[in-house]
């Protein structure tokens, strides 16, 4: 199973510092590689053999701009960049303004831009953007229109960019998780009303563990997906095939 290794590969995890993003960075260190884990609240970054706690608002240009060059500074190179970071936005699109939903997109769709272009400048081979079932199918009366349409944008940014780059050997792909429990949906799963919906819609009849996910970003980050690119990969327990 050598080409699932990242043995001496440089891996960025953005969102690092806890749920589907702590749980990324513990898996590309797992596999090998030196991963440079960011987020705002860096204390709460896993500290393990493998993964370097690097402060970073993927909000603010500068720190995006920083966290690139610390990877390379100290490895020469990126490899890998998961783009994983993102803020959930209000559910009511009456109750959004524009300007809510602009700094949602700034989040969750032009900072995955910029990232993608700093790691495709400093070598990198892999690029996962984590997107979601929300920019497959609608989900309301839970979601939300700045985060569906920003996930939505990921999906057609990564193909534009799989399209571009395929050539110069970069893979852009894009994993989009179904109903997985996390920060984000603590209070989903933390509702029994809302937690029996989740169920009753997937196939499976469940939502998903974190560790469900290991495979599939594994897959997507390493050689074994050598000539996937431009892809989705939908990990949701048969959500979106009803």
């Amino acid at each position: 199973m050598s080409t699932f290794s990242l043995e001496g590969r440089t891996a960025v995890v953005t969102g690092a510092s806890s749920g589907l993003g702590a749980r990324f960075a513990q898996v590309l260190a797992g596999a090998g590689a030196t991963v440079f884990a960011a987020a705002r609240r860096v204390d709460r970054i896993p500290t393990e053999p493998g993964i370097r706690p690097t402060a970073c608002d993927v909000s603010v240009d500068g720190d995006r701009e920083a966290l690139m060059s610390a990877a390379v500074e100290a490895t020469g190179r990126v490899d890998v960049l998961v783009n994983n970071a993102g803020v959930p936005g209000s559910v009511s699109a009456e109750k959004e303004t524009a300007d809510d939903f602009a700094a949602v997109l700034a989040v969750n769709l032009v900072a995955p831009f910029h990232l993608a272009k700093l790691a495709q400048e400093a070598g990198a081979t892999s690029i996962v953007n984590v997107a979601s079932i929300l920019g497959v199918v609608s989900t309301a009366p839970i979601g939300g229109a700045s985060y569906a349409a920003s996930k939505a944008g990921l999906i057609g940014l990564t193909r534009e960019l799989a399209g571009q780059w395929g050539a110069a050997g970069v893979r852009v792909n894009a994993l989009a998780p179904g109903w997985f429990r996390s920060e984000m949906t603590e209070e989903l799963f933390g509702d029994e009303r809302s937690s029996h919906w989740v169920a009753r819609n997937t196939m499976l009849g469940r939502g998903g563990d974190g560790a469900e996910l290991d495979g599939a970003l594994l897959f997507l980050a390493s050689d074994a997906s050598s000539y996937c690119t431009g892809q989705v990969l939908v990990v949701d327990g048969g959500w979106t095939a009803r």
